[in-house]
Order: structure tokens, then sequence, then C-alpha cells
């Protein structure tokens, strides 16, 4: 074993980078039994030197994160800072000044991976994250390395663990968005403002990754069509129930039939019980992915936290120091296909959709029709008939309320192109008939 130590610089020391260093300092002999040299933390740059940092070396604490990228001496920069800025010109910096790059930065990752690709080849060193995508779940070295003899034809995943437990506790309980939220927060899986999980922010940076490597070509999260869950409901979940699914918030990568061009999407879906993801529960995260020899293959795991992705964080750490040691480097970018993004309308999906109608004669006809002329084939149909308040003077004057009859109509759709169904809705909306549409869903992994 060689003696001099590889020399390690953290970026960021909250949860993950705090977990990363304890880490580092609690297993130092057996991570350098592993990579065949001892490995140092040379320097950690946070923001507030003046937080209480539990195991944390307080000597190694600096609040010039540029200065210890530029040493010189550091082997590997281990980057959990998180957002674009500065994040970005310290990576590039450590890259100028020779040092190999671990990173759990998704955004950054999705909105520029291009870029950090080119500038780590330029200069000869390595660029890892496994911890960018699914925590702990080894997905990136797989798709990168163990498929890459292979074709991979779509990826979809469940890669947002907040959501999940969302959805999973609105199934479990009948429970609204806005309740399972407050348990999500009160548990520590939401955090205060929850927008990027949410609103699938989260969960589209990861599929722009997903995508890009599963079918080497350039793939950023201006690619990526993204629908949050806030607008699911209790009926959404309990109409999947009746349908033998049940809604997740999906990340879905799929390369067209032809292979000409590839597809990424987030967005709530309902899925059928008998699909491997409809039993990923809580705040797991789990990724279907289908190669033409393959087959079928589904990795899941913890998907967040400061352990399961410390973890991540330290496996790039030893394929880099031993890239290091052994004067190489690892994989690099592969997109080499240049295939285009298609846009959203050109998905080839199914649709779930409840309508609010007039309980009359020829609405189902009405409807039918509708269909038909954008052709958009119909799979079932459900009716349900039911009366609702009519409002008017007679109801403000205090006289009592009229009553009306309406129906609550559900379709289920065959796969179409998502241009022709979303017309259809819109076509539907103008209905003299349709009162409303209630809800909209597609329905994936059949």
């Amino acid at each position: 074993m060689r003696t001099r130590p590889l020399k390690v610089a953290l970026l960021g020391c909250g949860v993950v980078g705090s977990e990363v260093a304890r880490i580092m300092t609690t297993q130092a002999a057996d991570l350098a039994a592993r990579i065949g040299a001892p490995v140092e933390l040379a320097g950690i740059a946070v923001r507030r030197p003046d937080r209480v940092r539990q195991g944390v070396p307080a000597e190694l604490i600096t609040t010039d994160a540029t200065a210890l990228v530029k040493r010189g001496d550091i082997d590997v920069v281990i980057e959990v800072v998180g957002g674009i800025e500065p994040a970005r010109t310290l990576i590039t910096t450590a890259f100028e000044h020779g040092a190999g790059v671990v990173s759990a930065n998704k955004a950054l990752l999705a909105a520029d991976g291009a870029t950090l690709h080119a500038k780590a080849a330029e200069h000869g060193v390595d660029l890892y994250y496994e911890a960018a995508v699914a925590g702990a779940i080894p997905l990136i070295r797989p798709l990168r390395e163990s498929l890459a003899g292979d074709k991979v034809n779509r990826v979809l995943g469940i890669v947002n663990g907040t959501t999940n437990f969302i959805l999973d506790r609105m199934d479990a309980t009948g429970a609204g968005y806005s309740e399972a939220l407050d348990e999500a927060t009160a548990l520590g899986y939401a955090e205060a403002d929850p927008t990027a999980d949410v609103e699938g922010f989260d969960a589209a940076a990861k599929a722009a990754i997903l995508a890009g490597i599963a079918f080497h070509t350039r793939v950023t999260i201006d690619d990526v069509h993204r629908e949050g869950l806030t607008e699911v409901t209790a009926a959404d979940i309990a109409s999947a129930r009746r349908m033998g699914c049940t809604v997740k918030l999906l990340a879905i990568c799929e390369r067209s039939a032809d292979g000409n061009s590839v597809t990424a999407r987030v967005h709530p879906a309902m899925i059928p019980l008998s699909h491997p993801l409809a039993s990923v529960r809580e705040a797991y995260n789990a990724v279907f992915v289908e190669a033409e020899a393959a087959g079928r293959l589904m990795f899941y795991g913890p998907g967040a936290g400061g352990a399961p992705t410390a973890s991540a964080v330290l496996g790039d750490l030893v394929a880099a120091c031993r890239n290091r040691l052994a004067g190489t480097r690892g994989v690099g970018d592969s997109a080499y296909t240049q295939l285009p993004v298609s846009p959203m309308g050109e998905v080839v999906t199914r649709y779930h959709i409840s309508l609010d109608v007039a309980d009359k004669p020829g609405v189902l006809a009405q409807v039918a029709t509708i269909f038909a002329e954008h052709e958009v084939s119909i799979d079932t149909v459900r009716q349900q008939g039911r009366e609702s308040e009519e409002g008017g003077d007679e109801a403000a004057s205090g006289k009592g309320a009229g009553r009306r009859a309406g129906a609550s109509l559900v379709v289920v759709t065959h796969r179409a192109p998502d241009a022709a169904l979303s017309a259809t809705v819109e076509a539907l909306r103008k209905l003299d008939t349709v009162r409303g549409v209630a809800s909209i869903m597609r329905v994936e992994g059949e």
C-alpha cells in the first residue's frame, strides 16, 4: 500500500456532508485497504463555520471554498453544496487544478452536465455522481457500465421519496393531499418548502440525468415534461383502486419505437397493482429498466437521507481514488447519439378521464363522438348517477335549494398520442352536457 495519502476536499457539511466526513474518519482503515492508499480529509468548506457539527474536526473547517480547491495538492473534491452556483465554478476550478470530482448535485448535472463532462475530459480527471439520483441505490454505474453493451429502451421509476410517501399515505388512509403532506413534513420527509419535490422539479432533474446516460444523448431538465402531484385527490386514488391500480409520481424516459428520438417526462400516473413499482411504499425509491438483451431489471432502496446518500458518495470516492493511483480515469460522457428529445405531445400513453356530466339521454353518445373525431379509442366507460345542489334566487333567499340530476362519467382510453388525448379533453370541456372535467391522469406500466 502506498503510504502517501490521497487528499480529499469536502464542499458542504450538511446532512450528507457531515455523514461523509464521519465515515471517512471512522472507517479510514477500511477505505485505505479498499483503495490501496490512505485517504486524508484535507479541508471542509462551509458557509456557516460557527455551526456545531458532531464528529467533524474543527481544524478542517474553512469558509474559503475557492482557496481549498485551488490548493494544488487535492486529489478528489467532493461537492455536496447543491444548486447551480457556486457549485459549477468550484467544480470547474477543481478540474483546472487537476482534481477529480464526486458530486451529488442533480440540479447542476441536469442543467449543465455536458459542460462539466467536457471540462473533466479536457483536464483528464474524473466526474462521478452516483449520489445525484436515487441516493444509495446503485443505478448510474450499472447504466453507464454494466449495461454499456446493451440497448436500453425504457427507464421507469419512482425517484422522489417525499412524493412517494405522500401518495402512499393517501392510498393507505384515504387522506387528501394536504393531510398527507402535513404528515410527511412532521416526520421529516418533506422540507419546509416542499415545492421542488411536490411540483416534480427534483424528479425531473433525475429524469434528465437518467435519460442522458441510458440513451447516450444530451438531455437537460428543460427537455423534461414536468407535472407535480398537488392536484391529485383522494377521489383519484379511489378511482385507481377500482381499476386495480395505484398512483405514483413517475419519471419515465423512453426511446421511440423507431429509435430515432427519446422522451423524458415526470407526472403522476396510475399503474397496475401487478407492476413491481406499485409495491414501493413510504419514502423508498425504485427504478425499472428495460433493455433489449438484459430484459427487465429493478433497482430498489432508500433514495435520500444522510447515510444512504453518503454511501453512494463514498463509493464514487473509492473509484476516483483508485483511478488516481492507477493514473487513469473512469467512464466519461457517452453522449454520442445526439438523438432529439421529442415533445410530450408525441408520447403514446393512456388517459383516465373523470367527467361531471348531465344525467340525460344522449350524453354518452356525444362524449363517444368527441373521442372518435380525435381518433382516440375508448377502452372502458363507467357511469354513476348522482344529484348536485342547484343554487339560484330561491336558494339564496333561504327558501330551499333545488336539485339537478348529474352523473360522474369515467373514461379510460386505449393508447394514443398525448396531443390527441389532450385535444380530446379540450373538446369535451366545450360540450354543453359536460359540466366539468374533474380529473385527468395517465395510465402507465402495462
